[in-house]
């Protein structure tokens, strides 16, 4: 954290993506890039599974036991418009944000260019168009466990910035204490947190972590409606039926190192949300509390992370 630069423009994109369609998803990305670089942002964050989407509410005709045809179709399509990583997707967004000179931050459905997993996974992109980092969620949640495998690597990456460390925890990888204890361990003061908690409970969580490790939590949700599913294209599009109007309402922020609002959250609309991070709060933090520090201690407790 030596000599790290005294502010950052950053722009936390609350959208909708192009459900299951990579393609105009990416198309939606680079729209956002070039809406917010021209804002002077230098940091862009992008919410989980941007590409191709988040499929809130399909079981893909997964029961105990038992699987369906059409089930099976709709996790074709859903593998279809997951990207490969490295690929033509990220080749696109790695070249505007060259151009833009800024560092990304994007969720999306990884698909293993050898095997037929998926996985749910965060990419950071430098300002020279680098992809430097891709962390995949360590424990898909519940359900989530029929479409994306665990992590087999990129476990806790962290990428150099002129703001400090940053690394990421996707959704319900915070709620995971020695998960976000292996990232304070290496220093973080950019909590990037892409999620689809539209829940009161996560507000007061990010909160906690914020305070916790010292650093800028960074909450990015999606906003969709139940009206944006492909519904056309779906072989089980009854299961739509049971969803709210809004299926998710967003709640996006940011949490500065002392647990308070840097900016409200934004509920049930797309919006940007733009900040200038005083990232001198980090270290002034830290004075009487350094989670991994001077408040420490190691000769009691250790976490031996596996990387």
């Amino acid at each position: 954290m030596l000599n790290i630069k005294d502010q950052c423009r950053i722009a936390v994109i609350q959208a909708a993506p192009v459900m299951f369609d990579k393609q105009a998803c990416t198309e939606k990305v680079l729209d956002y890039i070039r809406l917010t670089a021209a804002e002077k942002a230098e940091l862009i964050v992008f919410p989980e599974l941007f590409i191709p989407g988040y499929p809130y509410g399909m079981t893909f005709g997964f029961t105990v036991g038992s699987r369906t045809e059409d089930g099976r179709k709709d996790w074709k399509l859903y593998y279809d418009n997951s990207i490969i990583v490295p690929g033509e997707e990220t080749r696109l967004i790695g070249r505007a944000a060259k151009e833009a000179g800024v560092f990304i931050s994007i969720g999306v459905s990884e698909r293993d260019a050898v095997t037929g997993t998926l996985y749910n996974s965060n990419l950071f992109f430098s300002p020279d168009g680098e992809l430097t980092s891709v962390h995949r969620k360590l424990k898909p949640t519940g359900a989530e466990r029929v479409v994306w495998g665990d992590a087999d690597r990129d476990f806790f990456p962290v990428a150099q910035t002129p703001w400090g460390p940053m690394g990421s925890m996707i959704c319900w990888e915070s709620y995971m204490p020695l998960a976000r204890a292996a990232l304070y361990q290496k220093g973080i003061t950019l909590y990037i947190s892409p999620n689809t908690n539209d829940n009161p409970e996560w507000q007061n969580t990010i909160r906690h972590i914020a305070l916790e490790g010292r650093c800028y939590f960074i909450n990015c949700d999606m906003y969709f409606t139940k009206d944006m599913y492909p519904a056309s294209v779906l072989h089980c599009p009854d299961e739509l039926a049971r969803l709210p109007k809004t299926v998710c309402r967003g709640g996006s922020c940011i949490i500065n190192p002392y647990g308070h609002e840097e900016t409200v959250p934004v509920w049930d609309r797309e919006a940007v949300i733009y900040a200038d991070l005083d990232m001198r709060k980090v270290p002034m933090s830290r004075m009487e509390f350094d989670v991994c520090g001077h408040y420490a201690r190691p000769d009691v407790l250790k976490l031996t992370v596996t990387e």
